[in-house]
């Protein structure tokens, strides 16, 4: 009898989690197939190419928001089975809050590392094709940014020609070695400048050390000299921070190869600390469902707990927030700053769950 009980908890949890999940992504697709169309709306596209997109795009989205699904979906399992007496069946054959709880939420756990390891690198393929099919039909499409093994390069569009940049190395908002080519609209060189540092927190970068060579004239040599950018430190930190199109396999296999293309060695520990810690949120949020619904078995009206489920969300959802701006602002450290809410709401859950297990 015990197996059966399992097997109905555990098949019925995973029902109510697909149902969720459909219900999540159906939504999601709605509302960004609407931001696609927007998009595409002055291009002679047709409408199967922005449904495409939102399909590709809508899963990545969900893996971030999968521990509120988690939730969600431990919540609606169990008010359903405790208003429906199931729950009362269950606890008769010998069934504690405390088994129905661990076994709820180690299946969330393992439902994870299985997203972590099966469907991220899925999703992260889907993400750059969206990224790749997006930036073709950019309007800033000429204006290009790429590190490589040679260093930084930049393309910009100018008033009057092209501007290209190169620089060896980069520490945070100082770039080492630059060299500018100013060149006109048939691409014929009208300018060289070499500068040695150069620091670009504003768009107005500040050059040391700089050597103007132009053509049929002799070399200018200035300690110092300023150019105006289209891009900062941030924007050009910000082109590589769209970690949806690194999977977590990539993440731990090639770490040191994704810094030496120009990804922020800070952001991608922040990145990879937030997948590790996501089996044990989706933990925690299983915990918090048993929680709010184990706790009597007296039916309830559902609106109650939508509306509990909602509120507990925003809760959780600014808690994190809260904890990454932290770690961004360097209060706290970004690898601490994923742990936090985690431990937090875990302090909280362990509480709750020696409370219901009494019951």
């Amino acid at each position: 009898m015990h197996n059966v009980i399992f097997n109905y908890l555990l098949k019925n949890y995973l029902k109510s989690f697909v149902k969720v999940f459909l219900f999540f992504y159906s939504f999601g697709l709605i509302l960004n197939l609407f931001e696609e169309i927007e998009f595409f709306k002055n291009l002679e596209v047709s409408f199967l190419t922005p449904l495409l997109l939102s399909i590709v795009f809508i899963p990545g989205m969900l893996i971030n928001l999968l521990p509120f699904i988690i939730f969600v979906s431990s919540l609606k399992f169990l008010v359903d089975i405790r208003n429906n007496k199931d729950l009362l069946s269950i606890k008769i054959f010998g069934y504690s809050n405390l088994k129905i709880f661990t076994i709820l939420s180690v299946t969330s756990f393992l439902i994870g590392w299985i997203v972590l390891f099966l469907i991220n690198p899925i999703t992260s393929t889907m993400s750059k094709y969206y990224e790749r099919t997006k930036s073709i039909y950019s309007k800033d499409i000429d204006h290009l940014v790429t590190f490589n093994n040679n260093g930084l390069w930049i393309k910009e569009n100018l008033d009057q020609g092209y501007r290209i940049i190169t620089a060896s190395k980069y520490k945070e908002e100082n770039l080492n070695n630059i060299l500018i080519f100013n060149l006109d609209e048939n691409f014929t060189l009208k300018e060289k400048i070499y500068s040695k540092n150069g620091n670009i927190k504003e768009n107005r970068w500040v050059l040391e050390e700089v050597s103007i060579f132009k053509s049929n004239e002799a070399i200018k040599n200035m300690k110092s000299t300023t150019i105006d950018s289209i891009y900062t430190y941030e924007k050009i930190i910000s082109l590589f921070k769209n970690f949806e199109t690194l999977s977590f396999i990539d993440l731990i296999l090639n770490f040191k190869n994704l810094i030496n293309q120009g990804y922020n060695k800070i952001f991608l520990e922040q990145s990879l600390h937030s997948m590790l810690s996501m089996p044990f949120f989706l933990f925690i949020m299983s915990s918090l469902a048993s929680i709010l619904a184990l706790g009597t078995l007296k039916k309830s009206n559902n609106v109650k707990f939508i509306f509990i489920g909602i509120l507990a969300c925003v809760i959780i959802y600014y808690l994190k927030d809260l904890s990454i701006a932290l770690g961004q602002t360097n209060r706290i450290s970004l690898k601490l700053a994923n742990w936090i809410p985690i431990i937090s709401i875990g302090i909280f859950s362990l509480i709750g769950v020696l409370q219901i297990n009494e019951k």
